[in-house]
């Protein structure tokens, strides 16, 4: 699991937000269904505030949100997740109910969404790898649209194409570093370096210290370094929609 350290930040619905100018947006929340990290028989899946701190700030903006994930139906919350943040205001109030029956990609429409967010966890990292996520993300960009993702979630933006190239080609991007996938002891567990593949698809990744809130958007991509991050790219979006 993500360190214990990280918490959301702020919280508090913008001032200058009002619910009028987010008329008919629609943003899905791509969560991963994967629940074991790898063979050391440790539960995983999404990180709660990765998921409830964004669906607080895009429905204090007035938007509409389904939710998604690979296989469809219940995905896992990863349980250390919701230990870490017991006490945060906001996953307390998360209901769960919420993403008790999520689409499969098969299931969902792009052209409905003005924004695809990937959520991380790192379950992400074993089954975000999907052709038909790509699709979805890929078509929501192409028609104007926002994609956006959190610590683990670029996991579901490596493979996306636009017009023949990754879309992060070129393009400012962060997620979940090499030295805090090191300082949370799971490296060798993981199948892959986020931070290096981020690289490999051509983006132009950068990140901040451990635990701390960091974000970039480019040109429509909206990535979070971490936990931390959730709240402050998820408003990020919001942005780049209202505008």
């Amino acid at each position: 699991a993500e360190s214990p350290e990280l918490k959301g930040g702020d919280f508090a619905p913008s001032a200058s937000r009002t619910t009028n100018m987010a008329t008919a947006k629609k943003i899905l929340i791509v969560l991963t269904s994967h629940d074991k990290l790898a063979d050391t028989g440790k539960q995983t899946g999404y990180y709660l505030p990765e998921v409830a701190h964004p669906l607080h700030v895009f429905k204090e903006a007035g938007f509409s949100v389904d939710f998604c994930s690979p296989q469809g139906g219940t995905p896992p919350c990863d349980e250390g997740s919701k230990a870490a943040f017991a006490e945060d205001a906001i996953c307390k109030a998360f209901d769960f109910a919420q993403v008790a029956n999520t689409k499969t990609p098969a299931q969902v429409n792009p052209a409905d969404y003005n924004a695809i967010f990937y959520a991380g966890g790192h379950g992400t990292m074993f089954d975000f790898d999907n052709a038909k996520l790509a699709e979805i993300g890929a078509a929501v960009y192409e028609k104007g649209g926002v994609v956006g993702a959190v610590c683990h979630g670029p996991a579901g933006l490596l493979t996306i194409k636009v017009g023949g190239d990754f879309l992060i080609k070129g393009k400012k991007v962060t997620g979940f570093s090499n030295e805090e996938e090191g300082a949370v002891g799971l490296a060798q567990t993981m199948p892959y370096s986020l931070e290096d593949r981020m690289k490999g698809a051509g983006g132009v990744y950068s990140c901040g210290p451990n635990w701390g809130e960091y974000v970039q958007s480019d040109s429509r991509v909206v990535t979070g370094q971490n936990p931390a991050s959730s709240t402050a790219a998820a408003k990020e979006i919001v942005k780049a929609l209202s505008s």
